[in-house]
């Protein structure tokens, strides 16, 4: 009886184990196989034409700069960047791979690529809002009018090449059967140009700091998807991590002596932008969400048990915004400041005496103490060549008066944007049920859909639009989960801020985009950046099981 027993026991568990083999195999049998019909470019390309050829990329692809901008170190740099990934399988000084190679080119006579020509028609390579970034990319096979083959990129703006060479790395394929680099689908013509000017990522470095290096990884992956604006939130009530040269305490309300922003490390940042075309807009937002300047200068709370917002009634507290200013001028070019003005509760200011007393001297109510707060501090912005950005409550609650130059950032849900621009102002599109990055419950399908131009119909009022930007809020998001929360999700948002409306808004996204989200996902992965699988229910949530990164 017990080897009888034994027996069945044998059979049923060979059964069990054969049928979690079959759906084992089953689930990972899932067709990854490319869709020959979509391009598999992200963001798409304003205009584009391809074919059927597949062309050979020489590992010692040559760099050829012409026209007035030939001299420029971004492109020289940048193409050096995208060398190293383009060629990731070519090891530099191993000989095994350098006979290989020496082989390969026997055996093929050459490349179809040889040369990288970059044609950079103007020398400027100052970096501001509405800066030229179209480019025209020509990939085609050599038809014997020259010894090497080439790929050319043509830009009025060293931006414009930029993003040229960013398609072109993703034309760009490593073939394991071959061991070479093609470009499928040759010829390929591009025109490409971005839909809107503004395409942002905000990063929060108050409510959880982030190393530098950390900060370079996150604007290098912006890179990839064509974002051009990193919105650094620096500073809030909870931390005050950066220097500020003419008030030396106020990073004293940083986390530790060790979690701070020197002015150098801000340069270091700005500056590692720019060669990627990336402008840095800083955000120091006043009133509220402010507590924490109040460590190194206690006189700018309210008083010690009431600290925000910062106190309205003392000139000190914008002598302390106006060096802030100056001090940040110096480091932040870009022409855009952003001042917040968001969730100001005045109730320390009616409930403190000292402040109760200005109020009433001034014959002033708290609410039109906020809107003082926020115009006296547009002005000191202005006076420093800045243009002023504030969060919505601002137009919400004053509009008539705020200056005309302000931006208007929308976050709190739709129809804002069409109000704003309806009235003269210029807007930035962030709704927070979409593009914010810490909901995670929000799928991708939304973050894609989400239109900047809704309820905008005439053409000179959706010119005030200036884009958009998805929001990486830090109070649950650090070094360890940051880029996946942020991707892929937010390359949803930059084909939305990127590609023309009328080629991504229509058909089925789930065929036309999601195959190329799952790949341009992988493709992030393949660079070294952290983003999480495309179809999570929570994003940032690692894979539920084994799957080709294609389909998850």
């Amino acid at each position: 009886m017990l080897l009888k027993s034994q027996e069945h026991f044998s059979v049923l568990k060979v059964i069990i184990i054969t049928a979690l083999l079959i759906i084992f195999t089953s689930a990972l049998s899932v067709s990854t196989d490319v869709d020959d019909s979509l391009a598999y470019i992200w963001p798409l390309p304003a205009q584009f034409t391809s074919g059927n050829d597949a062309l050979s990329v020489d590992p010692d692809l040559y760099l050829s700069v012409s026209g007035k901008g030939s001299g420029s170190k971004i492109v020289k740099e940048a193409f050096e960047r995208y060398k190293a990934i383009i060629f990731e399988h070519e090891v530099e000084g191993v000989n095994s791979l350098s006979v290989f190679n020496n082989f390969r080119k026997r055996r093929s006579w050459g490349f179809d690529i040889g040369t990288l020509k970059i044609v950079v028609h103007s020398d400027n390579e100052e970096l501001q809002l509405g800066v030229d970034e179209s480019y025209t990319l020509l990939v085609a096979k050599n038809e014997g009018l020259s010894i090497i083959g080439e790929a050319t990129i043509e830009a009025n703006t060293v931006y414009g090449a930029l993003r040229g060479l960013e398609t072109f790395s993703q034309l760009c394929s490593f073939d394991y059967d071959t061991k070479s680099v093609l470009v499928y689908k040759a010829p390929w013509y591009i025109q490409d140009k971005p839909r809107f000017a503004f395409r942002g990522l905000l990063i929060d470095t108050s409510r959880h700091y982030l190393p530098v290096d950390v900060i370079k990884q996150i604007i290098e992956s912006m890179s990839y998807a064509k974002l051009n604006v990193l919105h650094w939130h620096i500073i809030d009530e909870q931390s005050f991590p950066l220097e500020v040269p003419t008030y030396p305490n106020l990073w004293k309300g940083s986390y530790s002596k060790w979690e701070r922003y020197t002015v150098e490390d801000a340069h270091e940042i700005v500056g590692f932008a720019k060669m990627r075309g990336i402008n840095v807009m800083a955000e120091v937002d006043v009133p509220g969400h402010a507590e924490s300047w109040g460590a190194g200068y206690p006189n700018l709370w309210p008083s010690p048990s009431c600290r925000e917002p910062l106190d309205v009634s003392k000139n000190f507290t914008f002598e302390v915004i106006s060096g802030i200013l100056s001090d940040l001028r110096k480091i932040f070019p870009f022409e855009l400041f952003h001042l917040g003005g968001d969730e100001v509760n005045t109730d320390c200011w009616s409930s403190t005496p000292h402040v109760k007393k200005w109020l009433r001297d001034h014959k002033m109510t708290a609410k039109e103490a906020y809107q003082y707060f926020v115009l006296r501090a547009q002005k000191l912005a202005i006076s420093k060549n800045w243009t002023p950005v504030n969060w919505e409550e601002t137009f919400n609650s004053f509009a008539s008066n705020l200056n005309p130059r302000t931006v208007v950032h929308n976050w709190l849900g739709g129809g804002v944007c069409p109000k704003a621009v309806a009235k003269g102002f210029r807007c930035i599109y962030s709704n927070q049920g979409f593009w914010y990055l810490d909901h995670l419950d929000v799928p991708w399908d939304e973050c894609y859909t989400a239109e900047p131009l809704e309820g905008i119909s005439d053409p000179s009022n959706q010119e005030l639009v200036l884009g958009g930007e998805v929001c990486m809020w830090g109070e649950t998001a650090d070094t360890s989960d940051i880029q996946q929360t942020i991707w892929p999700r937010a390359a949803a948002a930059a084909e939305r801020l990127w590609s023309r409306r009328e080629a991504i808004s229509s058909g089925n996204i789930t065929l036309t985009a999601l195959p190329r989200l799952h790949y341009f996902r992988c493709l992030l992965n393949r660079r070294g950046v952290e983003a999480a699988p495309v179809l999570n229910k929570y994003a940032r949530e690692p894979p539920i099981g084994p799957r080709s990164c294609y389909v998850q």
